[in-house]
């Protein structure tokens, strides 16, 4: 045996290493060198063999004991098995269910008549922005599975028993040897006949045909929390599909759709909206009403606020679910409203102020302006007087 390679060589791990990094490196060889994954390949094939020797010897504790201690002269004169070691017996499901799910006729290896919880179900409820935000309680309608008030969940006609499944002696699980590569293989799978059970029903519930349920519409009651966002999901324990054999029921997910907001939206914990302000607002400060989930607010301006000039609004934005006395804040752009439908006075006014504070006016509007001014040698009024008086006219 002096050409075999060291088994944690074959592996690539240490003689340190413990059986969850043993296992994780045969899977990872296992997934390379399958011979399914590469037919015909003999060195492939070769080195599959090599691999899942040195994990049948380094996973059994005390194969792993004879090795560190005599090397591969412990497993001198073995029969069969690849390389003289005796792979027979071993059951190898388990690693391969979780490399390739029943790729190799495996499955689960639980113990399928023990009690197992149910199913979850499924469902969607919409809620408005407001109610996502401070949270609500809504209503919804299910149809949902209950014990048959005839046989009491058993499936079976009153009087009757269910007897014990011959085809796996009540274990729920019937057991396959197969030949493969490196020995004999044994294949696990739940019972056909009696579900993974291990008792059939001779003669069943007229009511519910032997599926110990009926089916009826049940109203539930969903609390959905306050800070809840789209997608997420309400989780109802054990309003879902029945156990079986005793096993709890599953449970019911609510996913929330919220509706959009006219003139908020979110980010994360935080709001974001816009507010208009006039003209006179932004250029001379002043106060301005700002809409938000708690209702509005009054905030104060400064003089020469630019359009689009971001604010934020501490603790006016959503509650955190996790502390629902902690919320985020409200982001709000200040957006300027151009005026419209002027009256006469409101025009005048407004070229004025341009005159004496840019030059976007025409020349031949800017010579009228003077005119004007200057005409009848009265005292003219200040630019400020004639603004007030042309919103007083609004």
């Amino acid at each position: 045996m002096a050409d075999k390679r060291d088994y944690y060589e074959v592996l690539g791990v240490s003689k340190t290493a413990d059986d969850a990094e043993i296992k994780k490196a045969y899977r990872a060889l296992a997934k390379k060198y399958h011979p399914d994954m590469h037919p015909g390949d003999a060195d492939a094939e070769a080195k599959f063999k090599e691999a899942s020797e040195a994990y049948a010897v380094l996973s059994d504790p005390d194969k792993r004991r004879q090795y560190d201690q005599f090397g591969h002269a412990a497993f001198e004169g073995g029969a069969g098995g690849a390389g003289g070691f005796d792979f027979s017996g071993m059951d190898f499901t388990d690693i391969f269910g979780d490399l390739f799910g029943d790729f190799f006729g495996g499955g689960s290896r639980r113990q399928s008549n023990g009690p197992m919880k149910g199913q979850n179900l499924r469902t969607s409820v919409r809620i408005t922005f407001e109610e996502a935000a401070f949270g609500c309680t809504k209503e919804i309608e299910m149809v949902l599975k209950d014990d048959c008030p005839t046989c009491h969940g058993s499936g079976a006609k009153p009087g009757t028993s269910k007897s014990t499944c011959k085809t796996c002696g009540g274990k729920g699980r019937v057991v396959r040897t197969s030949q493969s590569l490196f020995g004999t293989m044994q294949n696990v799978t739940t019972c056909p006949d009696c579900n993974g059970t291990g008792q059939v029903i001779d003669v069943k519930c007229t009511d519910c045909h032997g599926t110990g349920y009926i089916s009826k519409k049940t109203r539930i009651e969903v609390s959905i929390p306050a800070g809840i966002d789209d997608g997420q999901a309400v989780r109802i324990r054990e309003k879902g599909e029945p156990g079986y054999n005793g096993g709890p029921r599953g449970d019911l997910l609510v996913e929330v759709r919220v509706s959009q907001h006219p003139i908020f939206s979110r980010r994360e914990y935080d709001v974001y909206s816009s507010a208009p302000m006039s003209f006179a607002q932004a250029t001379l400060g002043g106060e301005v009403l700002i809409d938000t989930l708690d209702g509005q607010v009054t905030y104060e301006v400064k003089p020469g606020t630019q359009t689009d000039t971001r604010i934020r609004l501490r603790g006016k934005g959503i509650p955190s679910l996790r502390n629902p006395n902690t919320r985020g804040d409200q982001y709000v752009t200040l957006v300027v409203q151009v005026p419209t439908n002027l009256n006469a006075a409101a025009k005048e006014a407004l070229k004025t102020f341009d005159q004496h504070s840019g030059n976007t006016l025409s020349s031949a509007e800017r010579a009228k302006a003077a005119k004007n001014n200057g005409a009848g040698g009265k005292k003219k009024k200040g630019f400020m007087d004639k603004m007030k008086d042309a919103l007083d006219d609004l």
